[in-house]
């Protein structure tokens, strides 16, 4: 998709540093540099200012990732483009049926009116929850990664998303500052919301993680 667009070596290209590290890998593989931009803590996805800030007239494109069925703001980024000359590159996350979306989506809507200690996604417009992601407050404490753990003895299945933020790897050392990129690295775990979970399923994601309040401090 790069080298379709035309971009190589001697050009800049903006990409997030959380997730994994292969849309960073393509850019190097195309000859150009990939530049890190933070997040919007919300979306988890590239924020349009956060972007015009590291653009330069090196910036030939943004590879914008819509992450965990959450959606980008491409008009913001686009109108960005436009303006300052570079392109906009989506890559999207593959998705399941129209019917397993709903019921993802049902899922989720009942795991956040439940859950307590966590911060629940926001789902915004269109959120297609191909992960529910929520957040771990911490207070000084690996609190996020005890609550796994705590969580993972129940019985219930989680997983921390983006382990290491791609800035922090060594092939991609970066320093830079990326404030909410860094937070949620930290903070953040997905929990089980497939469409074949069952209400029974559900309570008890629920019951596992409400019954671990007292690790974490009141999420606000």
């Amino acid at each position: 998709m790069l080298r379709a667009a035309g971009v190589g070596t001697g050009d800049e290209v903006i990409v997030p540093a959380y997730g994994n590290a292969e849309v960073a890998e393509a850019v190097v593989q195309a000859g150009a540099l990939p530049v890190f931009a933070d997040i919007e803590p919300a979306t988890y996805c590239l924020d349009p200012d956060a972007v015009a800030a590291v653009a330069t007239p090196r910036t030939a494109a943004v590879i914008v990732v819509h992450r965990f069925g959450s959606q980008a703001d491409v008009r913001r980024l686009r109108d960005l483009g436009s303006r300052k000359g570079f392109l906009v590159l989506e890559q999207g996350e593959s998705d399941a049926s129209y019917e397993g979306m709903e019921r993802r989506r049902a899922h989720a809507a009942y795991l956040s009116g439940r859950l307590s200690g966590v911060v629940t996604p926001d789902g915004g417009d269109g959120h297609s929850y191909q992960r529910y992601v929520v957040r771990v407050p911490g207070n000084g404490r690996p609190d996020r990664d005890a609550f796994a753990r705590a969580v993972r003895a129940k019985g219930v299945t989680c997983w921390v998303p983006v382990k290491t933020p791609v800035h922090r790897l060594p092939q991609f050392r970066r320093d830079v500052c990326l404030p909410e990129t860094e937070r949620a690295a930290d903070e953040t775990l997905a929990l089980p919301v497939d469409a074949s979970m069952s209400r029974r399923d559900l309570q008890r994601v629920v019951s596992a993680c409400n019954a671990l309040g007292g690790l974490l401090q009141p999420a606000f």
